[in-house]
């Protein structure tokens, strides 16, 4: 009994739905037919979810997207002035840090570093995303020793952090450095867990620059293979690492 009259409560609301949005009158006819028929209710309530609501989440965050993109484009500095004005009335560890990411995106790294370090005081003095922050500044401005240290530091006051970003920049540090066996361990180590094609990309390239070209391009022939396994999204996400391994395979 309580099931039935769950389904009928539900059912209530989606045709409520219905007539709010101005969907297709289509769907009361279907909601009523299977209001007594609990399977059947929710074969049409998954159809109506699929059929009417996934596409307007998708079209509302296509949207949203496209107007921070319209936004950037006719005031590329919106973001870093609101932050600069933020700061300026509240000088906090959060509005410091906001600075600072805006400016490293747009290349003013050694700003960027400065507003970081800045940051790091007090209870934040090992902060893990300040300190990621300083090395990933440090390392784009070729500080690559610095960089290194620097996230040599934030695991030993944050041992329980955990950032395949910041692993990843750590192999890299390591690999300009010129200490490139502990850069090929720790490529070896991300591409069991890392998300993107990058990694893979780049322990493939160090092993062919160290004359291991046939481990390279096999690692290569395998970011393609997975690219082609996760589907459309993965793949124009990782274009650039997918489309990089192509041409080095010829």
């Amino acid at each position: 009994m309580l099931s039935y009259l769950i389904t009928v409560l539900i059912t209530i609301g989606l045709i409520a739905h219905v007539v709010k949005t101005g969907r297709n009158t289509i769907w009361i006819y279907l909601f009523v037919f299977t209001a007594l028929q609990p399977l059947l209710s929710l074969i049409c309530w998954l159809a109506y979810f699929v059929v009417e609501i996934v596409p307007e989440i998708k079209q509302s965050r296509m949207a949203k997207r496209a107007a921070s993109g319209l936004r950037k484009t006719v005031d590329p500095h919106r973001d870093l002035r609101q932050a600069s004005q933020q700061l300026a009335v509240n000088d906090s560890v959060d509005s410091r840090r906001r600075v600072a990411d805006q400016l490293f995106e747009r290349g003013r790294f050694q700003e960027a570093m400065e507003h970081y370090r800045a940051a790091i005081t007090g209870i934040y003095s090992h902060e893990p995303l300040l300190m990621l922050g300083v090395a990933r500044s440090q390392f784009a401005l070729n500080q690559f020793a610095a960089a290194r240290q620097t996230l040599d530091e934030l695991i030993a006051n944050n041992p329980d952090f955990k950032s395949a970003e910041g692993h990843l920049l750590y192999a890299r540090a390591l690999e300009a450095e010129g200490n490139f066996d502990k850069a090929m361990s720790e490529y070896q180590a991300l591409s069991k867990y890392y998300s993107g094609a990058e990694a893979m990309y780049r322990h493939a390239m160090l092993l062919k620059r160290q004359g291991q070209a046939e481990r390279g391009n096999a690692l290569l022939k395998e970011l393609l293979a997975n690219a082609e396994l996760a589907g459309a999204v993965f793949r124009k996400e990782q274009r650039e690492w997918i489309e990089a391994a192509r041409k080095e395979l010829g």
